[in-house]
């Protein structure tokens, strides 16, 4: 078997040998993927197996690779955000936000604080719109589908919600430098309302249907679990470091967008298994629902967008109609408004971990370099340790806990 799926040096191969003249018994190897959705994305893990408890297991990633920083450095500022929309496509809008608030504080520009909570609103949004797919994706990896299914039309209103503000739903290129491309209209706001009046009820029943279900219970407490100083070793953030105890969150660390205005709670696991992984996303949601809640309520009144007319492109009706106006739309386009030299590096709380950009600028209409710190890629980097000495079984029900996604982790 080893000589039909890997070469003789390898290690694999070896252990293998070694085993057949030890006692006789043989190691097998299987290829875990690439395949989607089995594997949540396409990347590969080569498990050794004695039986189907899991010796080693080695992964490959690459397989979608986009090279989207080197395509970033050759574009201007403003059309990097489309790029950032397609690594966590569960979550876009906060990767675009994370993208502007970079440039903003590379170019020192000061946002009106209606801007800042309008951001909080939509990001936490997508961060629920984001655990929705990875809570009930687990349920279906243990062969539950009602519950997903249940929650799936909620992730849909999100959709819409998106869709009203910005006219796209899954890749949203949402916003622009300084603030959002309009105001938000009083629909957009209605459908928030009709979220937070609905889903609340729906979202407590599925956690009824799941959090004490035997079955689940069973398949993952104790499944895939990392204690706190490995998981920090490895670099883990988000909900996956928070479930193994550790409470770390960007937007308490190192607060952005005024998140130091509202009052919410870091739910907090304590063995990081998948079971704790679960419940962590669970408590989010409940969290930014409050958060979003209370964004509403204490909304500032002010423009939509900060005043920047040399990096904000103005309406198109004021482009027609207005020679300055025209000026900073070509200026903008053309790249012949200069952006100062620096370096900076700024973080947001993405659904799955720390979602950080660093960009170093020369003066040019490009970065110079930018580098996505992408938390599936880290995550992903701890799956073979992790589900060694599990189950067969347990290994897809350890990767849907650890929300790898793939255009995250190949970006």
């Amino acid at each position: 078997m080893s000589d039909l799926l890997l070469p003789p040096e390898h290690r694999y191969a070896k252990m293998i040998e070694a085993r057949l003249k030890e006692d006789g018994t043989e190691l097998s190897i299987l290829n875990l993927g690439p395949t989607h959705p089995a594997t949540h994305g396409i990347f590969q893990n080569i498990l050794l197996l004695d039986g189907e408890k899991i010796i080693d297991g080695e992964g490959t990633i690459g397989y979608i690779h986009r090279a989207f920083e080197k395509i970033a450095e050759n574009r201007p500022f403003y059309q990097i955000n489309v790029l950032t929309d397609r690594l966590n496509y569960c979550s876009s809008p906060i990767n675009n936000t994370g993208w502007w608030m970079t440039v903003e504080k590379a170019l020192g520009i000061e946002i009106p604080k209606r801007v800042q909570y309008l951001r909080v609103i939509i990001m936490e949004l997508a961060r629920i719109a984001d655990h929705i797919i990875c809570s009930s994706v687990m349920g279906v990896d243990t062969g539950a589908l009602t519950g997903f299914l249940y929650v799936f039309q909620y992730r849909e209103k999100i959709y819409e919600i998106y869709e009203e503000i910005c006219g796209a739903r899954l890749t949203t290129n949402m916003g622009r430098i300084g603030g959002f491309e309009r105001e938000w209209s009083p629909e957009a706001f209605k459908k928030i309302d009709e979220f937070l009046s609905e889903f609340p009820e729906i979202w407590k029943e599925f956690e009824d249907l799941m959090t004490r279900n035997r079955i689940f219970m069973d398949r993952t407490i104790g499944v895939g679990p990392i204690d706190a100083e490995k998981a920090i070793n490895y670099g883990f953030t988000g909900p996956n470091l928070r479930a193994a105890g550790v409470d770390y969150d960007v937007r308490v660390a190192q607060p952005y967008c005024s998140y130091e205005d509202f009052e919410f709670d870091i739910p907090v696991g304590k063995s990081g298994d998948c079971y704790d992984r679960f419940c962590v996303r669970n408590a989010e949601v409940w969290e930014s629902l409050k958060i979003i809640r209370q964004a509403l309520d204490k909304m500032p009144e002010g423009p939509y967008h900060a005043d920047v007319p040399e990096y904000y492109l103005p309406p198109k009706e004021d482009v027609y109609e207005n020679m300055e106006a025209l000026i900073y739309h070509f200026k903008i386009v053309m790249g012949e408004i200069p952006v100062p030299n620096t370096e900076v590096y700024h973080p947001v709380e993405g659904g799955n971990g720390e979602l950080g950009f660093y960009l170093i600028t020369d003066g040019s209409r490009t970065p110079y370099r930018l580098h996505f710190r992408r938390p599936c890629f880290i995550i992903y980097q701890a799956y073979n340790d992790i589900v060694q000495g599990q189950m067969l079984s347990d290994a897809i029900i350890t990767l849907s806990s650890l929300n790898v996604i793939a255009g995250e982790l190949d970006a």
